[in-house]
């Protein structure tokens, strides 16, 4: 068991019906988040949206929505200035997906294991989902919660 699982959804200051962005994660990402950020290009849509929290998709070695984390900070970092992506950073997480020069660097707090994941019972995320944090507290699968939130994704 992780140690991120030993705090099974202990973000009690949180209310129900702040606004989540739910993204995919592959297992590099992933580290990245619990390390205390996620970098996006900065073209995505959901680099302006408003939201408090995001939720991750893990594609690997689940496949489930797990966790989710309170946004506390977003700064911009082109390619190749210091910041918190490096050269490594880069290679894994943005060129297999975009050419875009510049991230917007998302500083989370800690990771929040949810008590129950959203496990996939379709097709997984793509783009970003919003919804709240009651929504992923009280839905079990992914079709769920499309249903609920009534679709949902913003970018390719």
């Amino acid at each position: 068991m992780s140690s991120d699982r030993s705090t099974v959804d202990a973000e009690t200051d949180v209310e129900d019906d702040a606004r989540v962005c739910v993204v995919a994660t592959r297992p590099e990402t992933f580290e990245r988040c619990r390390a205390g950020y996620y970098p996006c290009p900065r073209s995505y849509d959901r680099t302006r949206a408003h939201f408090t929290h995001m939720a991750f998709y893990r594609t690997a070695p689940v496949s489930a929505i797990t966790h989710y984390a309170r946004v506390t900070g977003r700064v911009e970092q082109a390619r190749g200035e210091s910041g918190r992506m490096d050269a490594d950073d880069w290679s894994a997480l943005i060129d297999p997906f975009s050419m875009e020069e510049v991230v917007v660097v998302f500083a989370l707090g800690p990771l929040v294991p949810l008590a129950r994941p959203v496990e996939n019972d379709s097709m997984g995320v793509r783009g970003a989902w919003y919804c709240s944090v009651d929504d992923l507290r009280s839905t079990e699968s992914l079709s769920a919660l499309s249903t609920r939130i009534r679709g949902g994704g913003d970018d390719p």
